[in-house]
């Protein structure tokens, strides 16, 4: 491996990677500012059955994901993806191959350039599970982009009422999830939000008002399970490493008596913290609520040149997180160590890793404002695809 070593103990919470490395933290900021995700590294990729082809099955091992929400706009617009020797395939089909036995797919409500809506998503599902893939619906429970700076309500809600708004969460839970078990792809998992730090559907789902999250979040969840009862439901925020936080939040979604079953955190090293925080996180969490949990987004740049011409989120040397140079070696390790971390979990609580838009490649038009096709992603360096749409070290991690 290139670039300083790392040596990441999960048993201790020890920091090896330099709490001191300069990087920042994204607090509240809109994933449409900053799109936003960190132990030894593992010492030779994990092992995984195989289907005919070389493909993982899902219910062996650990989550291995894969969020490829994008990937379907990305083929429409031409996107090329390769394999290390150089034959082509389609993406999902590689990332399979590497070892991903997990999807993780959004869903907004009505999505602005018609990707991402329950149509889309059946399709992508359809695929993944011909795969041996596992699915996660993740629901934004708006009309684009849900994350900590911006929980906008999709329009067709907008004039809604306290118990229409219940209602039309509920509604959508169930058709999306509905229309997966009709074709006989069952999600795995459901987010019943997305990064939902400060709440969702503001102004009504703030956490100024908890007990109307709380309303809300359990339509939502409760749709789930009758729908889809072989369903887990997750609530996922982020800011991964930080323990407040999240002891805030579900203390006070557990008095309310929010049902789920997971907990899913996003952690990227170059904002929400060290890994010693998540995995001091993540203990913590499994104590106290007595629950999985899962890290449903992370990334690292394999690379700081641009495929565009459009400023990437991570883009300087100053943003790394200590240990990991950008490269693909670099990305690499990134991901083995915080598996390592999850995999370090109590009791066999920590279910996995899913890695964030690995095959987001710089394609024209798909870019990150779906009402826009010159707004560029911002991320193509931190694929899993280099800039050819060769597979990368990282994608077998």
């Amino acid at each position: 491996m290139m670039g300083t070593s790392s040596t990441f103990n999960a048993s201790s919470t020890s920091n090896a990677f330099g709490a001191g490395d300069g990087r920042a933290r994204s607090g509240g900021t809109s994933r449409r500012a900053v799109l936003r995700g960190a132990g030894a590294a593992l010492a030779a990729p994990l092992a995984w059955p195989l289907l005919a082809g070389g493909v993982a099955r899902a219910a062996d091992g650990p989550i291995r994901g894969v969020d490829v929400s994008s990937l379907p706009k990305a083929e429409d617009l031409g996107a090329v993806f390769r394999r290390a020797d150089g034959s082509t395939a389609d993406a999902l089909t590689i990332l399979a191959e590497n070892g991903a036995n997990w999807v993780r797919l959004k869903v907004w409500v009505n999505s602005p350039d018609g990707y991402h809506d329950t149509a889309r998503i059946a399709a992508l599902a359809r695929r993944a599970a011909a795969l041996g893939m596992e699915i996660l619906v993740d629901f934004h429970y708006s009309d684009s982009w849900a994350d900590p700076g911006q929980q906008h309500k999709p329009a067709a809600w907008a004039g809604l009422d306290a118990a229409g708004l219940e209602r039309a969460v509920a509604e959508h839970t169930s058709a999306v999830l509905g229309a997966l078990v009709e074709q006989g792809t069952p999600a795995g998992m459901a987010q019943i939000g997305n990064e939902i730090n400060a709440g969702m559907l503001w102004p009504d789902g703030s956490t100024d008002d908890f007990d109307r999250l709380a309303a809300l979040l359990t339509a939502g969840a409760e749709a789930a399970a009758e729908v889809s009862p072989s369903t887990r439901r997750a609530l996922h925020l982020a800011e991964g490493g930080d323990n407040a936080l999240f002891r805030w939040w579900f203390d006070n979604a557990t008095a309310r008596a929010v049902p789920f079953e997971v907990i899913a955190l996003s952690f990227y090293g170059y904002w929400h913290g060290t890994l010693p925080e998540l995995q001091a996180n993540l203990h913590d969490l499994v104590a106290r609520y007595d629950r999985d949990v899962v890290v449903v987004e992370t990334a690292y740049p394999f690379t700081l040149g641009s495929d565009d011409d459009h400023e990437d989120i991570i883009g300087e040397e100053s943003q790394l997180v200590a240990g990991y140079p950008a490269t693909p070696e670099g990305q690499l390790r990134w991901v083995r160590d915080i598996a390592s971390v999850v995999a370090g979990v109590p009791g066999g609580r920590g279910l996995g890793v899913f890695y964030w838009e690995p095959a987001w490649t710089a394609v024209a038009g798909n870019g990150w404002d779906p009402a826009d096709p010159a707004s560029g992603n911002a991320w193509e360096n931190q694929a899993v695809f280099d800039y050819q749409g060769t597979v990368l070290p990282a994608a077998g991690w």
